[in-house]
């Protein structure tokens, strides 16, 4: 009896010892509980369409009664009544135009933009369908598959404006303009004139309106290292040399020519041996130009206000919307940037300085089910999301549709903006930051890069280099940082990351802790002193060494490498993006030399259902294509 008293006593000493404990941890900082991740601030929902109909979304605009107008590339047009409704109606309005790529509305009528003109469409009769189907302006076209037309967007006065794709023929790496205006934005007016306005343009699908003034992003291609944001200015050129054999008409806003251009860098028109067009690669040790060394014997050069690296931020930048005011939390007025390729968003902090644009671009929301390509803001706050994928590859399960992003009303823990300052820049936080990592200058990391401006299709990171982080100062509401960086390098890109951040409320680290910042100018002004900062570093040589990575590596210690060397641009672990997904090529049993030969030598035939092939990698260096190849292998033998 007594043996039972005694255990049952020891028992209970230990329940109430272990309850303890445990109610002791209820109170501690939760520091190793799960961040919370995009998706608990901002849901994607479906909107669903009529059964047997395809949405391939070419245009968005929210009509003045806040129904949805709906263009698709099949050439309809639909009026979406209740779009943020459960069942929201599908209205046909009209049918039978070529490739919609751009839908606006003004004073009652749809202004469409098709392959070959800027078209009014009217309900005349008031029956609920456009009876009235007027040409505005029409441009050429030469019959190339490439020829997509953009927009359009609706200036202050009344007028439009459309941007024109090159062509591509014989081969798909190098633009070209067959006929006249393509690689321009144009200038349109109501009574049919139209005025070229800039060219340089290669693929110009994201053109937007930001605050009276016209915006675009290209993608990366030829000429172009990597996608970006760009004003587009009269009489600008925006890089790709394409569109500029038209300089020599009367009306042109600009004379400069392809020689010009030619003369400076090589365009890398080369053949084989049969005589046929090759494609030219990147090559690794040449001496580079970048665009703002061009710019200097080329004023009419337009520098982009923010990069967008390629791979990073998407692969094919669409359209730029502007946040309003009480709809997404603390981000209002700044931009939101579509991705056709990657299925996301990415947001966009722009600052001027010295009279030029600059700013931040961070990932916003991905998990869309296929290419974003066009977005519109509904009455309510929500963000309507048109995709399309056909031709185009795109990461998400479905080729076309529409959804809605809205906001859950709670405040992520990010970086709200980032600015520059005469000695580094000043973050911003949603949430006070934890104050003694905040001022730890360990958990900040900076580094800067730039591209190549060359005629090869895109460009590595170029130049990389550490930019020490000398110094912190944190506000006494923890919501700023200011940090003192030495080696700042103008116009390059500056990666900031800040791993080591956590917020005070839930120990949550940041839901993006990596920022880009193109750092077109630096701030004239005062800098701080190294009295005011704090410059404890908890990371005693100043860095973290990185681990060497075995074959059974976990997706999120090899995911920087795939990051650095662009990879999940077009690949996903587990299923299927723009192409294969790394499970997919590890069940072919390749070698880890033989897949380390296929990221230099990419063989698009062994995987001929991807419409999208993939370029060839030389710049990934020995080491990281050795240790990504392994864990790509470690994936089939897991299964």
């Amino acid at each position: 009896m007594k043996s039972f008293q005694s255990k049952n006593l020891i028992f209970h000493c230990k329940f109430i010892l272990l309850t303890a404990i445990a109610f002791f941890f209820s109170l501690a900082k939760p520091m190793a509980q799960e961040s919370a991740k995009e998706e608990d601030f901002f849901k994607i929902n479906k909107v669903h369409a009529p059964e047997g109909s395809v949405i391939e979304v070419g245009g968005l605009c929210t009509l003045p009664d806040d129904n949805l107008a709906l263009a698709t590339r099949r050439g309809d047009v639909y009026i979406v009544e209740n779009p943020t409704h459960s069942k929201p109606f599908f209205r046909k309005f009209a049918s039978g135009l070529h490739e919609i790529l751009g839908v606006a509305h003004k004073n009652g009528s749809l202004y469409v933009v098709q392959r070959g003109e800027l078209t009014r469409l009217y309900d005349s009769n008031m029956d609920g369908k456009a009876d009235v189907y007027e040409t505005i302006y029409s441009w050429p076209l030469s019959g190339n598959y490439h020829e997509y037309s953009y927009g359009p967007k609706i200036a202050a006065d009344g007028s439009f404006f459309v941007t024109l794709n090159l062509a591509f023929a014989d081969v798909w790496w190098s633009g070209t303009s067959f006929v006249p205006w393509r690689g321009w934005a144009l200038h349109i007016f109501e009574d049919g004139k139209m005025e070229p306005w800039a060219t340089g343009f290669r693929s110009p699908c994201g053109i937007s309106m930001i605050d009276g003034e016209l915006f675009y992003t290209d993608n990366q291609g030829d000429w172009m290292g990597s996608g970006s944001i760009m004003p587009i200015k009269k009489g600008a050129f925006m890089g790709n040399p394409g569109g500029l054999v038209w300089t020599n008409t009367p009306n042109s806003p600009l004379k400069l020519t392809q020689q010009d251009i030619f003369n400076r860098i090589n365009p890398r028109i080369e053949y084989d041996a049969q005589g046929k067009r090759v494609k030219p690669e990147n090559i690794v040790n040449e001496k580079l130009k970048t665009l703002y060394e061009v710019k200097k014997e080329v004023p009419e050069l337009q520098l982009p206000a923010v990069w967008l690296p390629h791979g990073i931020l998407g692969v094919s930048n669409s359209e730029i919307v502007k946040i309003p005011k009480g709809v997404f939390g603390p981000f209002e007025e700044q931009l939101l940037v579509g991705d056709q390729g990657q299925s996301k968003l990415s947001r966009v902090f722009m600052e001027t300085v010295n009279g030029e644009l600059q700013g931040c671009a961070w990932d916003f929301r991905s998990g869309f089910q296929s290419g974003v390509l066009r977005m519109a803001w509904s009455k309510e706050g929500s963000l309507m999301v048109g995709e399309t994928n056909r031709g185009w590859g795109s990461a998400g399960e479905a080729t076309e549709g529409l959804q809605r992003l809205s906001w859950s009303g709670r405040v992520p823990f990010e970086m709200k903006t980032v600015k520059a300052m005469p000695d580094g820049f000043e973050i911003t936080f949603t949430k006070p930051v934890d104050k003694k990592q905040g001022a730890d200058i360990s958990s900040y990391a900076v580094e800067s890069f730039i591209y190549k401006y060359q005629a090869v299709y895109g460009s590595p990171p170029q130049n990389i280099q550490k930019c020490p982080v000398k110094g912190v100062k944190l506000s006494a509401d923890g919501l700023t940082a200011r940090i003192i960086v030495s080696n700042l390098r103008q116009y390059y890109i500056h990666k900031i990351t800040l791993q080591g951040i956590r917020e005070t409320e839930n120990s949550y680290s940041l839901v993006h802790p990596t920022c880009y910042y193109t750092l077109n100018q630096i701030p004239d002004g005062g800098k701080l002193s190294m009295k005011e900062v704090n410059t404890k570093n908890s990371a005693a040589d100043g860095s973290i060494a990185a681990s060497n990575v075995s074959s059974q590596t976990a997706y999120e210690k090899i995911k920087p490498l795939l990051i650095k060397n662009t990879c999940i641009a077009c690949h996903n672990p587990d299923k299927r993006q723009v192409g294969p997904g790394f499970i997919d090529v590890a069940k072919r049993n390749y070698s880890v030399e033989k897949i380390m030969q296929l990221i230099k030598n990419p063989q698009p035939k062994n995987w001929p259902d991807y419409s999208t092939p993939m370029t060839p990698m030389p710049q990934v260096s020995p080491s990281d294509a050795r240790q990504i190849a392994q864990w790509i292998n470690s994936l089939n033998a897991k299964k």
